[in-house]
């Protein structure tokens, strides 16, 4: 994780986004602990109420678990129902944005299909 922040969003929020990309990108296998509050709070000099209610989040939606005095561990099914619902939001979010800016540049979307399967087969 880099250490810098934006001011368009809320920390936490930006941190919490952080863990899911790691979790997304493979770096965070299920079972595995997640570094602790304090750690956190310390290596990236933030209010460890912030990291925990990115932590909180996570827990809430059920991509991580808490294990009494043991810490923060990726939870059963995590990666599954994260690429659930990130999928969902990219569908609902982002593709019509995406499929605008298409229409907006004159690209036709069914030979940007075909680029896209053209290139893969290299």
């Amino acid at each position: 994780m880099t250490e810098s922040w934006n001011d368009n969003e809320p920390i936490y929020r930006q941190l919490k986004g952080r863990v899911v990309k790691m979790l997304l990108d493979g770096l965070l296998p299920v079972g595995e602990q997640l570094p602790s509050v304090r750690q956190i709070a310390a290596d990236f000099q933030l209010n460890p109420l912030t990291v925990t209610r990115a932590y909180q989040e996570l827990a809430d939606e059920g991509f991580i678990e808490k294990r009494r005095g043991l810490g923060m561990y990726v939870a059963e099914g995590a990666i599954e129902n994260l690429l659930e619902s990130e999928r969902a939001r990219f569908l609902s979010d982002e593709w019509p944005k995406t499929m605008e800016r298409i229409k907006q540049l004159g690209l036709d979307p069914e030979e940007l299909l075909r680029k896209v399967k053209k290139g893969r087969s290299k």
